[in-house]
């Protein structure tokens, strides 16, 4: 008797699903059945098969066809060179879970390049964790500069920058931007860009092979707040003036278009004019992040996306 194809298949994403909610999602085998609405045993027989298949190895080989057909419709709705869209835990509230493992292995895939590569990183939290996947490599030949500032106004440490953390990791030279996220004042972002190491820095990011870059939304608790990076007056204005989203710190409303006003007259970071000439990839998902993913997209900040099935479903919508 021939063998149903389409059953097999649709059993091979099954252990697909089961294999991502268990390696990456870390869901226990209860938690698997109830979510894909199989028993237990069931379950666990999906795992199984997943690893005996070779589809889990550190990372999650097989592509969902779902999520195969999401990034598909999403490269040619919003014109996107590149699109990779994972799978969704709809119990997480982890803002990088999924997306962060997906712009790991693309960045190793960057690094493993024998020729050197210029690779520029934004912040946020799914960059950081995105590095934090990154195995242990030696790529002396290569270069990593931010695209934003390390510093909040009281000097204190951005700690979703990931620069450092790389770094160490992959054992490459750093070009960090050593400045406010946002100046006090537009005559102190003139005076930082003109001192020397910065300007050289901000010229290595005009040159990036690739960039990667968080989306941070614009709500009422949004990372540039509750980072410290601006207080709530400012974001008040910022809202009031239409600002939906920010790349590294530059805010733009729901059309793509950057928002004129004093708090991106005080913005040193790379500016975003500038970084639509590099291969930009932005790495977020979740509902709260829609409308500026949406608006990043329409202003074609970003040649490439990462993001969940869940949010390009609500995209492609």
């Amino acid at each position: 008797m021939a063998k149903n194809t389409s059953s097999s298949e649709g059993r091979i994403e099954d252990a697909a699903r089961a294999g991502w909610l268990y390696y990456v999602a870390q869901n226990t085998q209860d938690e698997i059945a109830k979510k894909m609405g199989v028993s237990r045993q069931s379950a666990q027989r999906l795992v199984s098969l997943a690893m005996t298949e070779g589809l889990v190895k550190i990372r999650l080989d097989h592509p969902v066809a779902r999520c195969m057909d999401l990034a598909r419709a999403m490269k040619k709705k919003y014109g996107l060179e590149t699109c990779e869209v994972t799978l969704t835990d709809p119990t997480s509230d982890d803002p990088a879970l999924g997306v962060a493992q997906v712009a790991a292995a693309e960045m190793e895939r960057v690094l493993i390049r024998k020729e050197p590569v210029i690779m520029a990183l934004g912040t946020g939290r799914e960059i950081r964790a995105a590095v934090d996947d990154i195995p242990n490599m030696h790529c002396p030949q290569h270069r990593i500069v931010s695209l934003v500032g390390s510093l909040a106004p009281d000097g204190s440490a951005n700690d979703n920058d990931p620069l450092n953390k790389i770094g160490d990791v992959i054992h490459a030279p750093r070009h960090p931007l050593s400045v406010p996220v946002i100046a006090s004042t537009t005559e102190e972002r003139r005076v930082i860009g003109s001192q020397k190491p910065i300007r050289r820095n901000f010229e290595l990011a005009q040159k990036a092979d690739v960039a990667f870059v968080g989306i941070g939304e614009l709500n009422d608790s949004p990372p540039l707040l509750t980072d410290g990076f601006i207080n709530w007056e400012e974001l008040k204005e910022l809202q009031a003036l239409g600002a939906v989203g920010e790349i590294v710190g530059w805010s733009f409303d729901a059309q793509g278009k950057l928002v004129d006003c004093r708090i991106n007259d005080r913005v040193s970071s790379v500016e975003l004019t500038t970084l639509s000439s590099v291969p930009a990839i932005g790495v977020a998902k979740g509902a709260n992040k829609l409308v500026a993913i949406k608006a990043a997209l329409a202003g074609k900040w970003l040649s490439g996306l990462i993001t969940d099935e869940a949010t390009a479903e609500m995209l492609l919508r």
